[in-house]
Formats: structure tokens, sequence, C-alpha cells
């Protein structure tokens, strides 16, 4: 299948052939028959693409910000690289469509493959999307003219502000900015039994948005001009629907509202509010969250779990519900806002005509149409400019999954190094798969894994899906005769890990297991300069994780397995690398704070055979500013201390210093060293650190463990 990407690094758009994703519960796969294109938004994001960095930095101060916290801990030349990758990524467009259910994921009841349905959020500009069941909302029969569904978004967003506006029948209400949003929301409330009076620079007013009045937003009068049509008063309500870069909006709505309004924005614009008119009148001013509740929450957009009616009566989804409903029973038509219908293969002509439009063609609704075509349902693409032709000297990677990690760091280095050739990329989803085919040389990418076990050319399968999936596929892996490099951590259960063992030492392949700090310079340098292996030490590592919300995947003990076994073991692998001996045990502690209450606050205690001793404390309670990872390692009358593997310090007889430009965790080093291992001149000693290391973590934190209550602590024995 085709999707449309914006290349945020020059503002074009692209059209990436990638496999169509797979159905997953409660998700549906939808075929696309229409998709808005948004001029507020998409016009923005395509301008913003556009700038030189230079005006990027200027319009997005808050980003710069971020970047020059970042250079103060992780280095300048790793927060540049980090920023050119992102910058390098195609960004998926679109958020509002309708289209035909080809396939219903378990949990999916409220509609059937065939049934026509507007879809908000994950509705991209895509020939298939899969969309979760709380995003969609099914079109009726009677419904004829179902390209009207594809505005549902638009629709939701509309409803919303109605709804935050706490808006009653009968009242005057005020739209600011009569583009294709404000015309839609002004003829919803025209449905509700409202007067509406319309605002703009130009006189955008329809005939079929039935208006009591529409004033020029930038007159000096308008706020007369509002008096005379409203007894004196002014209006009830006013809703800003403008995208613009000024705070005229802002003024003209506090200026035309009556005593205690209230103002809701549901547009983008300045919001520099003036008190004057605020305090005189004692307005309120609300802003809407997008589609309304449940928006950018996991457990709702992702999991598909519902707010009960009785608590929310319009969620996300039963405001596109509403939508479709007002447009079936013929209480608002939306027909004549679409003015265009534009081909799909011919995207680009839409993105001119809302960015430079130099026809000056007059434009409310743009959809794009597609067209049928049955080559959009090819599980495996390939990719005509890869370099097929195998070196030898080269290992053959197959990569399972694409998130971020993947994409910004994995495949990079992993092509720095010259010593792997990019065969085959599995993904269940489109987006992630186009980002990285569309950047790496993958031979093929396909959303069915099998294939990379069969395909005999592929030396090593690499793994970097989501947590709870990694045993799976390492298992699958080893079994078919692969060797695995798997991004830690390797399983999340007890049971997983004896499997992967026993699999292990039965297979014809190598595993590794992606703990990469092992391997960074600075690492090397303190186990040289203390031998460590030799002298007993005290290890202290500070993990200042920062804080994850409690609906991050990483967090949820089912999927990630929590923060401790997902990072927290790369702290523990670093000390038994330095150390060397036997790791005996393993005691976590976690702290008991009801403004955190996810386990990623705890102390883990380490012994070893060698009588060293470590202690690990991993927060996410403390400041970003503050050096995510600190290593203390003290022995024989040395300390060295590691600052953010930036920066060592070496206090001895005397003081010695050593700074890099660049952050180096031991990515690079770690497949360089998976290379030689693959090729028969190194040893995998790493991977058997990596079973003690996952054993004593998994029992430690007691994810499916029993936990011993002591003085109000979990107090894990291993």
């Amino acid at each position: 299948m085709k999707q449309l990407f914006l290349m945020v690094n020059n503002g074009s758009v692209k059209l990436i052939e990638t496999p169509v994703p797979t159905v997953k519960d409660n998700y549906v796969l939808v075929e696309t028959l229409y998709s808005v294109v948004s001029a507020g938004t998409e016009r923005g994001l395509t301008s913003f693409g556009g700038k030189n960095l230079i005006q990027k930095a200027l319009e997005r101060p808050d980003q710069v910000k971020k970047v020059l916290e970042k250079m103060s801990t992780d280095g300048v030349v790793t927060t540049i690289e980090g920023a050119f990758t992102r910058l390098n990524e195609p960004m998926p467009m679109g958020y509002s469509a309708v289209g035909k259910v080809v396939e219903c994921g378990r949990g999916v009841t409220e509609v059937e493959i065939g049934d026509l349905v507007a879809m908000a959020g994950q509705a991209y500009h895509s020939e298939v999307n899969r969309v979760n069941k709380n995003l969609i909302a099914r079109i009726p029969n009677e419904l004829t003219d179902y390209r009207q569904g594809s505005l549902c978004a638009l629709g939701g967003i509309a409803l919303q502000g109605i709804h935050q506006a706490h808006v009653v029948s009968g009242e005057t209400v005020a739209v600011i900015g009569l583009g294709l949003l404000g015309h839609v929301t002004a003829r919803i409330l025209g449905a509700y039994g409202c007067d509406v009076i319309g605002y703009d620079i130009k006189d955008k007013s329809m005939s079929g948005t039935r208006l009591k009045a529409f004033v020029f937003s930038n007159d000096e009068n308008a706020a007369d001009i509002t008096k005379s049509l409203t007894k004196g008063r002014g209006v009830d309500k006013v809703i800003i629907t403008a995208a613009a870069n000024s705070n005229e909006p802002m003024d003209l709505a506090a200026a035309i509202a009556r005593d205690r309004a209230i103002i809701c924005m549901i547009g983008v614009t300045n919001m520099e509010i003036d008190r004057r008119p605020y305090y005189e009148k004692e307005l309120t001013f609300t802003i809407a969250r997008s589609y309304g509740p449940g928006r950018y929450d996991a457990n709702y957009e992702e999991k598909g779990i519902d707010y009960p009616i009785g608590h929310v009566r319009f969620t996300e989804g039963r405001n596109l519900e509403e939508f479709i409903r007002l447009i079936a029973e013929k209480r608002a038509d939306f027909a004549d806002l679409i003015t265009h219908e534009i081909d799909f293969e011919k995207a680009d002509i839409a993105y001119e005509m809302i960015t430079t439009n130099k026809n000056s063609e007059r434009y409310i609704g743009i959809l794009l149409k597609y067209p049928a075509n049955e080559a959009k349902w090819e599980n495996v693409i390939y990719n005509n400019k890869a370099k097929t032709t195998i070196d030898k000297k080269q290992v053959s990677v197959g990569l399972i999954g694409a998130g971020n990690f993947a994409k910004n760091t994995l495949l990079p280095i992993m092509k720095d190094t010259g010593f792997y050739h990019f065969k085959a990329l599995a993904t269940t989803g489109g987006v992630g798969a186009a980002q990285a085919k569309d950047v790496f040389p993958f031979e093929y990418v396909t959303n069915d894994y099998t294939k990379l076990l069969q395909d005999l050319e592929i030396d090593l399968v690499v793994i970097s899906t989501q947590h709870n999936s990694h045993a799976n596929f390492v298992l699958k892996a080893l079994e078919a005769g692969k060797s695995v490099y798997c991004e830690k951590p390797l399983c999340l259960t007890i049971e997983e890990l004896d499997k992967i063992e026993a699999t292990y030492r039965a297979s014809k392949g190598e595993l590794f297991c992606g703990m990469n700090r092992r391997h960074a310079p600075l690492i090397h340098q303190i186990k040289k300069n203390l031998s460590t292996d030799k002298i007993p030490a005290v290890y202290d590592y500070i993990g200042n994780a920062g804080f994850l919300p409690e609906d991050h995947w990483t967090q949820d003990e089912k999927v990630g397995g929590g923060r401790i076994i997902g990072e927290a073991c790369h702290f523990v692998d670093v000390i038994q690398y330095l150390d060397g001996s036997d790791l005996l045990s393993l005691n976590v502690i976690f702290a008991q704070n009801d403004a955190y209450p996810k386990k990623d606050n705890c102390l883990i205690t380490l012994r070893f055979k060698s009588g060293a001793i470590g202690n690990i404390i991993y927060t996410s309670m403390g400041s970003k500013k503050y050096p995510k990872e600190q290593l203390r390692v003290f022995s024989n009358g040395v300390v060295c201390e590691m600052d953010n593997y930036i920066k060592m310090n070496q206090y001895g007889s005397v003081k010695k210093s050593k700074t890099k430009l660049r952050q180096d965790k031991g990515i690079k080093n770690e497949y360089e060293k998976i290379y030689k291992v693959m090729k028969g001149e190194a040893k995998n000693t790493a991977i058997e650190d990596a079973f003690v290391n996952h054993r004593m973590l998994i029992e430690g934190i007691g994810i499916y463990c029993l936990n011993v209550q002591h003085n109000g602590l979990d107090v894990i024995k291993p």
C-alpha cells in the first residue's frame, strides 16, 4: 500500500510504499475511500518543514530549549546528531477519513467487515489504516453521501468546543475564523438551534452556512456591530476556530462577548489575555482538547477502554457518532464544503493549493480520493534501489520492529559500522515500516516476521519490539537456526527465561542481548585503570531516569515489564562486567510515595563472589538538568567517577579528567563485538551475565512473584 509522508527537512510530501498493517486486538483495518486535507494543521506542518534551521528554531523556541538542556547532559555532538536524525524522519500526514472495514480484531463488536466508518486520529493519508475501535463511527445506510464522514475529526473538534463552551440552544454564538473548521462549527451550532455570527478577515460566508450575520473581524467597529445584532448585549459564547499567528482573535473575542460569557479556543492563535475586559466582564476562557475526552489517553486510544457514558456523555468516539448522526438525520449538511476531490496519487497538488496556491484557487474542503488498487494488499514490498548482492564479509540482518530506538539509534549505528547488510524488515504497522524503509536500504519490508525466519540469506535476526513480545521472537528465531540480537530485556518472566536458556543451549545460533553500556569506552577505561576484576571494589550507580506517565507502555507490567527490568538491567550489567566475578545476590527495595506510585524508584544492592558490593539508585524523581547516569567506583585508594558517558574524573594521588564531545554508551562497540562473534573472531560471554542479570532482577522485582511486605516496603528475597 502507499502512504503519504511529510519530509520535515524540506517541507515536501512523498508517497512511500509499505506493507499493509496487520490487525490487533480492539482495532479494525479500514480500506480508505476519502481523507481530508487540513488547511490549518497540515499547512502549518508543511510550512514549518519548508523553513531553514534558523527559521525552525525561531518558530519553536521550546524545542530549542530542550536541545540546549540535552547538550548540557548528553554532549554537543550527540544532541546535534539526534536532532538531525529526527528531522530526516518522514512524518505521517492525515487525521480524518472515511472507509470500509476489511478486518476486525478481537474485542471489536460495534462494526463488521464491509461497514462504512468515519475514523479520526489514527486515520492517515494511507490506502489502508489500522484504527482503534474507539476512534471510529459506523456510517448508517441512509447516509448516501458518505464522503462527508471524512470530515469527522473536524466535527469532533467542533463538538468538543461546543461542549466546553456549554452552549445552550437559542444562544447567540460567535465563530471567529470561517475556514473549514469554522463552517463545520457554525453548521453544527445551527443544527442545535443557535444563532451564529461569523467573523473573518475575508468574507468567506457560504449560503449553506446559515449565519445570522457576517462581520469582518478586522473592522474597528466589529464590537459595535455585534452589539447591534444582540440587543446591545454581546454574544453569549465565542468559539475561536481561526489559525493565526496574532492575538487579534483573542482581543476580538473579549470585545464582542457579553457579561460572563464563555470563550473557547479550538483553533490555533496567540493567547495573550488582556486582563481588563476579562475582569470587567468576568469572562471564562477555555481550550478544547482536540476531539474530546479520551484524546491522548493510551487506555482509550490504544487499549480500547471506553469511559462509562454515565460519567462522560461525549467522548472522542461519541463525538464522532454525534457528527455522523447530524448528517444522517439531515440536521446538518456539509457536502458543499467539499470543494475539491484530488486523486491520492496526486496529493502534491492538494498541498501546493494549501501552501503557495500559485493559481489563487478558492478552496474550503479538499479530499484525497483513493481509487481501487489490488496491489495495496501485498504483504511484501521490495526495494528496487536496495543493494541485493550481499558482501560475504557482512552479516545479513533481518529486523523485527521499527520503533524510535530502531530508527534513530540501532539502524544508523549498524549502518555506520559497515559490517551489516540490511536484508529485511518486519513490522505490524505501516508507519514505522515506511519510515525505516525510506531511510535505510532494506531489500524488502513485510508485515509477516516468519518470512525473515525462512529467509536463508539472513544470518542475524534483530528484535526491537515492545518487551512482552521479545521472548516469543527470540525463541522462534533460535528454533529456526538464526543468531539473535534482542534489545533488552530478553523476556519478562522466569518461565520465558528458562525456555530461552534451554533453546539457546540447543541452538546453532548465537544470542545477544542489548546491554551496550559494558562496551562503552569510559567503562573499559575504569576496568583497565582499577583492575576491578582483580581487586575488590565498591560500586555506586545513579540512574536519574526522569518521570514517565503511568500510561506509558513501559510502565505497564504486562507490556513493558516496568522500568527496572526495562532499563536498570543496564546498570546491573555494567557492574557485572567491571567486577567479573559471579553475582551472588540482588535485592530490591522500592520507595513508597503516593506522588510516584509506579515501581520506578528503588534501591538495588548487589553482592559478588569477589567480595565486591554494588548499589544502584534508580529514580524518576530527579531533574532533567541533572545527568541521567553516574557511576562511582571505589577501589585500592582510587575513585573513578563517570558522568553520563561523556566525562570521567579519576581521583588518586592526583586528579585526572577526560571529557568527550560525543556521548558514547558503547552501542557501536557492541555491534562490532557482535560482528566478531558472528565471524568466529571472539567469544560470546556477555549472554551468560545477561541470563543471571535477568533471573535475579525478575525475581527481585517480583513482577510475577510474591512480594514480601516488611516495614511498609517491598523487600524481595532472591
